[in-house]
């Protein structure tokens, strides 16, 4: 089992940052691939980010240039470091821990353990 702990979501300016944390029980971290999702009113969840067991990142190509996944082992922890962002980026973001295989998921049913989601509100 895992649980995880989203913080970091706000209240910013179109053009602002947020760095959003997930802090993550168990020893195993480490061999789970991480993603981040969202969900805004009314749509879909949707892929944002995700980092496998090795580091390797990939990202929705509506943030990739502006945001930016990182992993803690050590802390249990991973980040989604968010710039430049857009009245578009606003929604609940998920973080989640999946397979440990060594593909890139993208899909949100890839993954077995889900955060309660953080609200991130851009302003334009």
């Amino acid at each position: 089992q895992v649980q995880l702990v989203e913080s970091g979501g706000g209240l910013v300016q179109a053009g602002g940052s947020l760095r959003l944390s997930c802090a993550a029980s168990g020893r195993t971290f480490s061999s789970y691939s991480m993603g981040w999702f969202r969900q805004a009113p009314g749509k879909e969840r949707e892929f944002v980010s995700t980092i496998g067991r090795s580091g390797a990142t990939y990202y929705a190509d509506s943030v990739r240039g502006r945001f930016t996944i990182s992993r803690d082992n050590a802390k249990n922890t991973v980040y989604l470091q968010m710039n430049s962002l857009k009245a578009e980026d606003t929604a609940v973001y998920y973080c989640a821990a999946g397979p440990s295989g060594p593909y890139y998921y993208t899909r949100a049913q890839d993954y077995d353990y889900w955060g309660q989601g953080t609200q991130v509100t851009v302003s334009s």
